[in-house]
């Protein structure tokens, strides 16, 4: 059996846990709705039983997800483990890691920018099995007009404006980001089809 190793993180939402193998981060556990770390960490027994607190990578995972909670971290330098994925997921999971801190982008375009223009709902199905929330931001992959259409993570809708928020989008109403600005980031066709680009 691999080698996989877990650690607890604590932030101002609840606690969370980061499991890794020898290859990388192969699991994120958000802190939402888990107000203690026995909770997290029933939630890593439950999918990982053999698995052992500490570990480099785990442990700066853990390090790394604790500091953006609290607003410190913007990125991430932790391996992450993508070999389960299909071609058509690891582009997808590449380019939405490629969108910044504070910025979203639509399905529509993600799917354009990996070469699948039309595959909007297969990007959503990608995000919807991402297994590593916030170190692959599926929060910030929201509709062509900006509303949240899901989010698979704990706490569904209300969990992806909270980190959206935390990154300083803005919001015209409780489930759909403001366009424009330096907030959010949609193509420029998007813009325009919207009346924003101007």
């Amino acid at each position: 059996m691999p080698d996989i190793r877990y650690e607890l993180y604590p932030t101002p939402f609840g606690h969370g846990a980061v499991v890794a193998g020898r290859e990388g981060v192969v699991e994120v556990f958000l802190p939402f709705g888990c107000d203690s770390a026995e909770a997290a960490l029933h939630g890593v027994m439950e999918g990982y039983p053999d698995s052992l607190r500490g570990g480099e990578v785990p442990s700066l995972a853990a390090a790394e997800l604790e500091g953006y909670f609290c607003g410190r971290v913007r990125g991430f330098s932790v391996p992450l483990d993508l070999r389960h994925l299909t071609p058509f997921q690891r582009r997808v999971c590449l380019q939405v890691n490629s969108i910044g801190y504070g910025m979203v982008s639509s399905y529509g375009e993600v799917a354009r920018r990996v070469g699948s223009p039309g595959a909007a709902r297969g990007v959503g199905g990608v995000m919807a099995a991402n297994r590593l929330p916030i170190l692959i931001p599926c929060h910030r992959v929201v509709s062509s007009c900006g509303e949240m259409v899901g989010y698979s993570g704990s706490g569904g809708i209300a969990s992806k404006r909270v980190l959206l928020q935390l990154e300083g989008v803005s919001f015209a109403t409780f489930s759909r980001v403001i366009f424009g600005g330096d907030i959010a980031f949609f193509s420029q066709k998007t813009l325009d089809r919207h009346g924003r680009g101007k």
